[in-house]
């Protein structure tokens, strides 16, 4: 096949597509940390990847959203369609971000060319111990309501296609990496 300019079409079809790989877990399960290993490995075999990461994401839109129920569903169908953009370049996009409802990893599933949905679990203490951010003690001390995995319900995924067991999880890492190929 020829593209454009004459150049011969070589490249496999799995190796440019643009893939949207959500990692979804409770606050502090390991989901950031783990999204920047998958990019840092598929850095290395050079796959162009992203990673939008929801603190970050968060904080560079204005306004910022809040956290209502009302500016989640809105946070969330705008990152479903952004991480969607980013893969329709080609890119691996890394989306660590809570997403506690099925709903809104659903819809980011349809708008995706290509869609993985990894599932990163943590034991509570072991989230707690992790947590910078103090949520969890903070909810403890009924100074914050509305952090998912605490006081309000995680729906887990019914089928994810990879199960991570926090961070470090290198039989998962190792998992992902194949099934962003595929």
């Amino acid at each position: 096949m020829q593209r454009p300019g004459g150049t011969e079409a070589t490249d496999d079809a799995a190796a440019t597509a643009g893939v949207v790989v959500w990692l979804t877990g409770p606050p502090s399960a390991g989901k950031s940390t783990l999204a920047a290993r998958i990019r840092e490995r598929l850095e290395h075999s050079g796959r162009p990847s992203c990673v939008l990461d929801s603190d970050d994401v968060r904080s560079a839109l204005r306004p910022v959203p809040g956290y209502r129920s009302q500016e989640r569903d809105d946070f969330y169908a705008t990152l479903a369609n952004l991480a969607a953009l980013v893969a329709r370049q080609g890119l691996v996009v890394l989306v660590a971000a809570t997403a506690h409802r099925e709903a809104y990893r659903e819809q980011a599933r349809s708008l995706a060319p290509r869609f993985l949905e990894v599932h990163v679990t943590a034991s509570r203490a072991d989230r707690e111990g992790r947590d910078a951010k103090g949520l969890y003690a903070r909810v403890r001390a009924g100074e914050l309501a509305g952090v998912p995995g605490a006081d309000l319900p995680y729906e887990e995924p019914r089928h994810p296609d990879v199960v991570a067991n926090g961070c470090q999880d290198d039989a998962a890492l190792e998992r992902i990496v194949a099934l962003i190929g595929q």
